[in-house]
């Protein structure tokens, strides 16, 4: 990598010395007017590829590097806004989305985005069956029916065909706020294709999208660069570059972006945040989140296989108190597998803890003296806290209760091979503003058996499944009467609570966001793909 000897250069040389890990002296306190600096934990940034970035650390990154058909507004996650496409509709017979295409639009190598790209990108999802091809699943495609049922009519339309009978809006949802659904950029992604692994090996670290900003350079747990795409069809974005950088201590955060070394801060712990909130010179969103943050058992095996164990779980967690002490900036309390803010949801049920209560379902489930178990949790907050809080209560009714931390792919990877007892986790539709995606994502499963590999249904990693819920959900997503939808998505979190489904949410995610008064235009987004193309800096001359 080379710069200019410019001052602008010099000062764009400091800050990317400063990302790449080089002592603080080096570096101006103030960084560059027309570079974002951005500090986050990269400890579950585990690829860059569109058909396998799972989390929701990656959707930002990926939300600025690729384009979708359709993106939502961030101030009202409701309403769905032109991206690639500029216009779309219903099909007259009401089977499938038709989009028409914007022209001029060109990926990073100066190809024109055409449908076909789209398609593909689409196909290949499904082709590679990754992690993000679960969604689409749950829709009906298979690597068998995609390309049949998602094809571009030329080169500015494409026609995505259901698979089966369901919400065309939440598919719609699902578009725009699906790291999966970006567009990707064929040809660039053939030429480095090894073994027909369509582009995957390449893209874990690379990319080809067209974004408003290209991939500079990736370097795991320390830095990730991007730099403007001057032809982007929305016209050149107002900043000439953003950063990245890995910084998983909230010290770290709190002090980097006191005196000037960071622009945007997140995932920072509640006292650095109550410390920083009120200073001159900071800004603070703090933006709902439809992800949830949950205890989850192994229903398959071990104790918790039995309801009542599950069902002492929910007794023996300190729902207020964590709320209280821990979640401050991290989240608020939410006990229901549907996100706050929606018409849908019910009222929370009231679990506390009752320590006497969850002793008596353990010895009607033969556990009167307890038993010895696990907590996972990535090794960061608040999930430590969490588990750190789990494990006390828990205690006192007998259990106890080794906690085990870790990256969030040796956690989750251990949950997505049903090899737990309990984990610490976050998780739910989330993105999508629709009850349905969070019920798929937590509570639905339709075929429990390990061959089935339904890894990015929760309810499946969990073991849990009930034939009743899963025919009501799949019930309700067709269910045109507006008001018999609604009755049935909220029959289905009382048919959950009844029960005693796998995941116990305790709280529902907030992003708390820190910046610095000078930038402008950020808006953190409520799904996570938060856009930065419109952020410029306002400093004093």
């Amino acid at each position: 990598m080379t710069f200019d000897l410019t001052r602008r250069g010099l000062l764009g040389a400091a800050a990317a010395g400063a990302a790449f890990g080089l002592p603080a002296t080096m570096a101006r306190a103030e960084t560059p007017a027309d570079q974002l600096v951005i500090g986050f934990s990269m400890n579950n940034l585990l690829s860059l590829d569109p058909a396998n970035a799972t989390g929701l650390d990656v959707a930002e990154i990926i939300a600025n590097l690729y384009d979708p058909l359709v993106v939502l507004d961030a101030t009202d996650p409701h309403k769905v806004l032109p991206g690639l496409a500029e216009r779309w509709a219903l099909t007259p017979d009401g089977k499938a989305w038709r989009f028409t295409l914007r022209k001029g639009a060109k990926f990073q190598s100066g190809q024109p985005v055409t449908a076909e790209d789209i398609a593909w990108s689409l196909h290949r999802v499904l082709k590679l069956n990754l992690a993000l091809a679960t969604v689409w699943k749950s829709y009906g495609y298979t690597k068998d029916n995609v390309e049949q049922l998602i094809r571009a009519d030329d080169a500015q339309t494409l026609t995505l065909t259901f698979a089966e009978p369901g919400d065309p809006q939440l598919i719609l949802y699902t578009l725009a706020t699906s790291v999966s659904a970006v567009a990707l950029d064929r040809k660039a992604v053939l030429t480095r294709e090894k073994d027909g692994d369509l582009g995957a090996g390449w893209l874990v670290n690379n990319a080809a999208g067209s974004g408003a900003f290209r991939l500079d350079a990736w370097r795991a747990k320390e830095v990730l660069m991007a730099s403007r795409f001057d032809d982007h069809w929305r016209g050149p974005a107002k900043l000439r570059r953003v950063i990245w950088r890995h910084l998983a201590e909230s010290q770290s955060l709190r002090l980097m972006l006191e005196r000037g070394d960071l622009d945007v801060a997140t995932g920072m712990a509640p006292p650095d945040i109550e410390a920083l909130k009120a200073k001159p010179g900071i800004a603070l969103q703090a933006v709902q989140r439809g992800t949830i943050y949950y205890v989850a058992a192994n229903a398959k095996e071990g104790p918790f296989a039995d309801k009542r164990v599950r069902l002492a779980l929910r007794q023996l967690i300190d729902h207020e108190g964590i709320n209280k002490t821990v979640m401050p900036h991290y989240g608020v309390l939410h006990q229901r597998p549907v996100q706050r803010g929606l018409p849908a949801v019910l009222p929370n049920p009231g679990y506390r803890l009752d320590v006497a209560a969850a002793k008596k379902l353990l010895a009607e489930a033969g556990l009167a003296s307890g038993f010895k178990t696990t907590i996972r949790a990535v090794a960061e907050p608040p999930f430590t806290h969490i588990a750190t809080a789990l494990q006390a209560t828990l205690a006192q009714a007998g259990i106890e209760a080794q906690i085990i931390t870790g990256t969030g792919n040796l956690i989750y990877g251990a949950m997505r091979e049903r090899k737990f007892d309990l984990v610490v986790g976050r998780g739910g539709g989330g993105a999508e503003p629709h009850p349905y995606s969070s019920l798929r994502s937590l509570a639905y499963n339709p075929d429990n058996s390990d061959a089935a590999r339904l890894t990015n249904f929760q309810g499946w990693r969990t073991g849990f499944q009930s034939k009743p819920l899963n025919e009501l959900i799949d019930a309700a997503l067709i269910e045109r009467n507006e008001g018999k939808q609604l009755k049935m998505y909220q029959d289905a979190q009382r048919l959950y609570e009844q029960e005693a489904g796998a995941i116990v949410p305790i709280s529902q995610m907030v992003e708390t966001v820190l910046l610095r008064a000078d930038v402008k235009g950020y808006q953190s987004h409520p799904s996570a793909t938060t856009r930065l193309h419109g952020v410029s800096k306002q400093r004093a001359a």
